[in-house]
């Protein structure tokens, strides 16, 4: 290691794949290759980790106090561990334990103080008789061609149900991208018309990609803190730059690390940007999300559901979420019995680059806290603590081959990107912890390598 004037420090240790984003993909890929893995923050996880707010005192604690009396909470929401390949499932268990759920949730229309089970297209039964008829005529006629994700909706479930929910859900949900966006993650909303039919009548079976979920016993922190334990982290490593030609990263602390191969969890955009590359496409877009967890005491009218999603909130959210529905180690020890409190997230998306400023976030989240009050959801909250999350969701304009074109230039200059983010599709933590483990494997150094061999 050699010093230079200044802050530069250089590594001149022979060059090794290097991996970037101390996420759930990029601790799975450290473990698989056994090469180091650089993080910005000062814990690994990414956006997929539990922290822990006592009332009274704003700092984050990254581990549940002696006392339990604080409430658990997550950075980017309900992390819920869904789907995936059985053995990353049992990887997990191995790791942190895993209790199992099925899944409780539904819209509220607060405008009608209505609730009816997710997916609505298949819970029909429950919404006025005049828009079940209308909606299931709509949803019997065949879908024609369709570009953009809001064709895809009416073509799908008809004017109908779009207007009721689909329609003002989604402004909120893909702050106003949905009627420019390609269709994707149809999972999300099922369409079966015979689920549909049933559903008219009577309960239909549970559909969806998360049915049913997973979640660590100990707190999502458990898992990726026994993950972090199996790789070389290095914390504090911000990357700003990717010299391609000398094959060279960059660090915010003046730090550089030469790599013979990189694996990069990063946001693809961003990466493109750090190595100075680019494509003739439009970049595809993103949103953002500010996610509020509020620890408080149990309003009169709380649900039993594990999440809603809400086309009508006055303050901008679509989807408001219960972790202490899910499981009450989410609450500080002494309400557990009792289930007098609620941990609650709520999301709200903006627009990549329209992050509200320190003022506009107070305001936000005070308006939240009313609204929630007034919903009877919950009384006096003890804790409210918001988090900016800039790359939440990614979306692709109708017929783009930025993604691939994207993903393509980097493979050509030996950086290979993995996970959610990376890669630009929507998946769950599973998924993403399997992303880690196929490429983090394709660069894994036996021993007979080492020697030369």
């Amino acid at each position: 290691m050699s010093h230079l004037p200044g802050r530069l420090t250089l590594n001149f240790s022979m060059p090794e794949c290097v991996i970037l984003g101390g996420g759930v993909a990029g601790l799975a890929a450290g473990i698989a290759s056994g090469s180091p893995v650089f993080e910005a923050e000062s814990d690994p996880g990414g956006i997929c980790c539990s922290y822990y707010l006592k009332k009274g005192e704003p700092k984050r604690l990254n581990r549940p106090p002696p006392d339990g009396e604080a409430y658990r909470f997550e950075i980017g929401g309900g992390h819920w561990i869904f789907g995936g390949d059985p053995s990353v499932l049992s990887f997990v268990s191995r790791q942190a334990g895993m209790k199992r759920y099925t899944r409780q949730s539904a819209v509220f229309f607060h405008a009608g103080q209505a609730y009816v089970d997710y997916p609505i297209q298949n819970n029909l039964r429950q919404v006025p008789p005049e828009l079940r008829c209308k909606a299931l005529v709509e949803m019997a006629r065949v879908p024609g061609a369709c570009r953009t994700m809001k064709e895809w909706l009416r073509q799908n479930f008809g004017e109908a149900l779009c207007h009721k929910f689909f329609f003002p859900f989604h402004e909120l949900y893909t702050a106003g991208l949905y009627p420019s966006i390609a269709p994707q993650d149809a999972y999300k909303s099922p369409v079966t018309l015979a689920h549909a039919i049933q559903g008219a009548f009577q309960a239909p079976p549970s559909v969806g990609y998360n049915a049913t979920f997973g979640y660590p016993a100990d707190g999502l922190d458990a898992l990726t803190t026994a993950m972090a334990a199996r790789c070389r982290v290095r914390y504090g490593k911000k990357a700003i730059k990717i010299d391609r030609k000398d094959r060279v990263v960059f660090f915010a602390d003046g730090s550089v690390e030469p790599y013979a191969d990189l694996i990069c969890t990063l946001p693809l955009h961003q990466t493109l940007a750090m190595a100075d590359l680019g494509v003739d496409s439009q970049p595809c877009p993103y949103t953002s999300v500010l996610v509020l967890n509020i620890g408080a005491s149990k309003g009169p009218a709380c649900p039993g559901h594990h999440w809603l999603y809400n086309p009508d909130a006055k303050s901008g959210f679509h989807r408001v979420g219960f972790y202490s529905n899910v499981d009450s180690s989410f609450l500080p020890q002494s309400a557990r019995k009792e289930q007098n409190a609620v941990s609650v997230y709520v999301e709200r998306a903006y627009p990549a680059g329209a992050r509200p400023d320190a003022a506009q976030v107070a305001a936000y989240s005070q308006s939240v806290v009313n609204e929630l009050k007034e919903w009877g959801f919950i009384d006096e909250p003890e804790v409210v603590d918001p988090t900016w999350i800039e790359v939440a969701y990614t979306w692709e304009w109708p017929g783009s081959d930025w993604r691939r074109e994207a993903l393509r230039v980097l493979q050509e200059h030996g950086i290979f990107m993995v996970g959610r983010y990376g890669r630009w599709v929507f998946q769950g933590i599973a998924d993403s912890i399997r992303d880690g483990f196929v490429v983090g494997a394709g660069f894994h150094r036996s021993p007979l390598e080492d020697r030369g061999c």
